[in-house]
């Protein structure tokens, strides 16, 4: 099953359009929880245990997992995801950007050693950055468009005089997923919910493309305005919370907060539906 049929199949299953982000940072770790890379793992498995029949995804940040030397656990951790729930495809976090041979081994790292569905990446070397990656059949891949953070107006918001129309780079990027660089069918892009009016700006460009929409939660973004932005009936949205969830209390019943903070976003989610 390619990763959009496996995306549409577990919205469709668990009525969901969240994307639950795994992003552990020990210092955050309630009472009980070890500080280190297993204690990560723990941690997060509990969280997926908690939340795997309410969303549509799961989305761990690789960053988290190095800068502890818990990549060994995050293999662990894919491998329980698909046990616990082997319906919800996994999202790897990378956003790598490189080209040539050294784009190979990521693609390799995240699809044949993590076991990834799909991979968020930089597009910003051009189509050398991202074609490695559709050589995998049925492999996903997230392509950085209109990001929420404020610096993302230093390129992505910026015309482009030398190409038709001068779209903004963000536009420009947003065709060339829908229409050339998708070779294998699987392509997305990364849309902030803090932009709800450039989200609807790239669903208008991109109408078929899953869009991943970071920033509803913690970050500020209006879950409303944002599903009422992106969501469609031709292309899938994956909105992701992360913080919200993940440290919605800092008690031993960490998980059933996580549980109940997932729950109501997912609802809040669907209920924006049009």
């Amino acid at each position: 099953m390619s990763f959009i049929d496996q995306l549409r199949q577990a919205q469709q299953q668990n009525q969901s359009l969240l994307c639950v982000g795994l992003d552990p940072e020990p210092s955050r770790f309630p009472a009980g929880v070890a500080r280190n890379a297993e204690g990560i793992h723990d941690f997060c498995v509990a969280v997926a245990e908690a939340t795997h029949d309410l969303a549509c995804a799961f989305k761990p940040q690789i960053a988290y997992f190095a800068a502890h030397r818990a990549e060994g656990q995050l293999e662990r951790l894919i491998a329980r995801l698909r046990q616990i729930a082997p319906q919800v495809p996994v999202i790897l976090d990378a956003k790598r950007g490189d080209i040539g041979s050294t784009a190979e081994q990521y693609a390799r790292e995240a699809f044949e050693r993590y076991g990834a569905d799909a991979v968020t990446l930089s597009p910003f070397m051009g189509f050398d950055s991202v074609a490695p990656y559709l050589k995998y059949e049925g492999k996903g891949a997230f392509l950085l468009c209109r990001t929420s953070n404020p610096g993302g107006d230093d390129l992505q918001n910026q015309r482009l005089a030398d190409v038709p129309g001068q779209p903004r780079l963000y536009e420009h990027l947003a065709r060339l997923a829908q229409g050339p660089w998708n070779t294998n069918g699987q392509l997305g892009l990364v849309v902030g919910a803090t932009y709800p009016a450039e989200i609807e700006r790239v669903r208008a460009l991109a109408p078929t493309l899953p869009l991943l929409i970071p920033g509803v939660g913690a970050q500020g973004g209006d879950a409303l305005a944002t599903v009422r932005a992106g969501w469609r009936e031709a292309g899938p949205i994956v909105v992701n919370s992360s913080r919200a969830i993940l440290y919605a209390s800092g008690g031993a019943d960490f998980a059933t907060a996580a549980r109940a903070a997932a729950q109501a976003t997912r609802d809040q989610l669907n209920a924006a539906r049009p």
